[in-house]
């Protein structure tokens, strides 16, 4: 069985600032904007990233459970690891049996299965894993339910960026802990990165875990973004105000470093 990243989930405060930041900075474009969002007192649009995606939602009604992580977490920021699988039912067996709940969970017949895991059982950030169906559905540029199905490679761009590498999870305790619960759930070994930091090889990606530093608590800190045009990028991060250094920019209350 193989688990590799397909999205990262963002949460802001408005959208369009956000969806300009996106475009300027790091030369992403929507692929697609999901009106069935609508029903959880969102709105949101999604930038593929490589032949991955980011989703940025943000709420458009009080009371909802985005905006109140934004309370939570002091602003914008990380959201959710969704991850993508080849065969869901093992996935979700294995899960039940570890004792995780679910937030949400649904099954689009001969197109998708979903199954979105309590932060409070996982612990981090919301982490989900789905499996997309039907033809295509295993390649690497294949088709992606949440991102519209098939047609999303139409608004890929790759001139400044070219893939995630890395997603950065940090724990307001001991981070060890929180790598082996997300290893235990992905079935996955963890292992000490280059830095000394516990982590989780997926098929295409890195979970890394470490301490929270940044006052904001545990949840999804940072991306590590594979970069084609560095020096557009820091242009688009200096004209944004998104600039903290040549290694870095910052878009979305999330660290997005640039290797």
């Amino acid at each position: 069985m193989w688990l590799r990243l397909r999205q990262i989930a963002l949460v802001a405060r408005e959208l369009a600032p956000i969806v300009d930041d996106m475009r300027e900075v790091l030369g992403l474009e929507v692929c697609f904007r999901d009106p069935g969002v609508g029903s959880f007192g969102l709105e949101n649009a999604l930038f593929p990233l490589g032949n991955n995606f980011i989703e940025v939602v943000a709420p458009i009604e009080e009371n909802t459970a985005g905006g109140r992580y934004l309370e939570r977490r002091g602003g914008d920021g990380g959201y959710m690891v969704i991850t993508q699988c080849d065969d869901h039912a093992p996935r979700r067996k294995r899960v039940e049996a570890l004792g995780v709940r679910l937030v949400h969970s649904f099954d689009v017949p001969g197109k998708f299965r979903n199954m979105q895991m309590h932060p409070k059982d996982t612990g981090g950030s919301f982490f989900e894993i789905d499996e997309q169906l039907g033809e295509g559905a295993h390649d690497l540029d294949g088709p992606w339910l949440p991102a519209g199905g098939a047609g999303w490679k139409a608004a890929q761009r790759l001139d400044r960026v070219r893939e995630i590498v890395a997603a950065e999870i940090q724990a307001e305790g001991d981070p060890a802990k929180l790598a082996a619960r997300w290893g235990e759930i992905a079935e996955l070994p963890v292992r000490a990165d280059a830095n000394g930091n516990p982590s989780i090889q997926l098929d295409n990606a890195r979970l890394r875990f470490v301490t929270a530093t940044d006052g904001r608590g545990e949840g999804l800190g940072a991306l590590d973004l594979r970069v084609t045009d560095r020096e557009a990028l820091l242009a688009g991060a200096r004209a944004r105000g998104a600039y903290r250094s040549d290694s870095q920019v910052y878009v979305c209350g999330m660290r997005m470093n640039l290797v």
